[in-house]
This record gives structure tokens, C-alpha cells and sequence, in this order.
């Protein structure tokens, strides 16, 4: 089995990469999609937030409130921190459940773990090979505004909050550039695919 950490700043093509390896055959494991996970409504996630931050982090329906939460964790960093310590355990340990599992249908298997804050979180890099994605910062800008609809002062804000360009480059194995066409990063994502599963097959022929 071969494990890829993919990562890369907001609006930098990170989807399209990760959808393109998967149609070449990668488990793909989403790290943000696990956050979600671990505080859906009925979790002992959520409980524990609710418990740590107060029932003012719940919206009406019992699920939790984002907005109200982020409000709090993003102007002081204790509680980011304190949030972490719930989150980031649930989202490893079912993380080393979903990599286990695509190991033992296929011990050859090709495993991406999209980590968009891998840099960010400063743990422990425990990945065959990092795969960053990249595009400038007025190129994530203009994507920001014109498929999501932000304004502008806010897409600079969440880029500024996030990893640089260099920060992402000095954990790096291999750099996409995604600021051309769609058709120049699938072609860059093909030629990455063709090296990761050799290097996959060669290593369950050793094992």
C-alpha cells in the first residue's frame, strides 16, 4: 500500500486532483469530510463540544451550529485548540480504520488523505509521498468570488490564515500547478498516477 498526503490552500484545485486520482483507482480519505463525521447530530463528538463550549454551539435541531462555533475558536486559540483535542483523535482514529480497510482488499492499494491544513497542523507526517496543490494567490481569489460567490475581503482574509505558498513547498514531494487549464493539472494528476501505482505494485511485490 502507498499513502499520499494531498494538500493545498483554498480554491487551489485540491478537488479536482483528489477526483481525478480516484478515477484512476485511489481510496480516497477526506479529512474534512471525517471532521463532519465526528460531530454529526447523536455523536459522542458533538457532546463533547457541547460540553466543552456550551449548548449555544447547538442549533435548534440539536446539530451543531458552525457559525456560532467558529465565531468562538477563530478569535481565541486556546479554544481552537480545545476543539482540536476533541476533533483530530476521532478524525485519526477513523482515519487508521478506513486506511486498514483499503489495505486488506487490496494490499497494492493507492490510499489519498486530503488533508487541507496538513501543514497547518504541524503533526506528524506519516505519508509516502506529499502532494501539494498550488496556483496564485489572485487565481484562488478570482475562484473564490466567481464560483463561491465570496467577497473578495473575505477570500483574502481565509487565504491569509492559511499556510504560504513556501510553508507548503518545504513539506512537499511533488508540486501541481493548477493556474493553467483544467486539462494541463489532469495531465500533471495522470503522470503522478502512473508513478504512484508502479511504485504501489512494486512495494506489494516486496511485502
Amino acid at each position: 500500500m502507498y499513502i499520499v498526503g494531498l494538500t493545498g490552500g483554498i480554491a487551489s484545485g485540491k478537488s479536482t486532483v483528489a477526483q481525478r486520482l480516484v478515477e484512476h483507482g485511489a481510496v480516497h480519505v477526506d479529512a474534512d469530510a471525517l471532521s463532519r463525521e465526528a460531530v454529526e447530530p447523536g455523536s459522542q463528538g458533538l457532546a463533547a463540544v457541547a460540553a466543552e463550549f456550551g449548548a449555544t454551539v447547538l442549533a435548534p435541531d440539536g446539530s451543531l451550529d458552525r457559525a456560532a462555533l467558529g465565531a468562538i475558536v477563530f478569535a481565541d486559540p486556546d479554544a481552537r485548540g480545545r476543539l482540536e483535542g476533541i476533533i483530530h483523535p476521532r478524525v485519526h482514529a477513523r482515519t487508521a480504520e478506513l486506511i486498514a480497510s483499503a489495505e486488506a482488499v487490496d494490499p497494492a492499494a493507492v490510499v489519498v488523505y486530503d488533508v487541507p491544513l496538513l501543514v497547518e497542523a504541524r503533526r506528524e507526517l506519516q505519508f509516502d509521498l506529499i502532494v501539494v496543490c498550488e496556483a496564485p494567490v489572485e487565481t484562488r481569489i478570482n475562484r473564490l468570488l466567481t464560483h463561491r460567490g465570496m467577497p473578495r475581503a473575505e477570500a483574502e482574509r481565509r487565504i491569509s490564515a492559511q499556510a504560504s505558498d513556501d510553508e507548503r513547498r518545504a513539506v512537499a514531494d511533488v508540486v501541481i500547478d493548477t493556474s493553467g487549464s483544467l486539462q494541463h493539472t489532469l495531465d500533471q494528476v495522470d503522470a503522478l498516477w502512473a508513478d504512484l501505482s508502479a511504485r504501489a505494485q512494486d512495494r506489494a511485490r516486496v511485502s
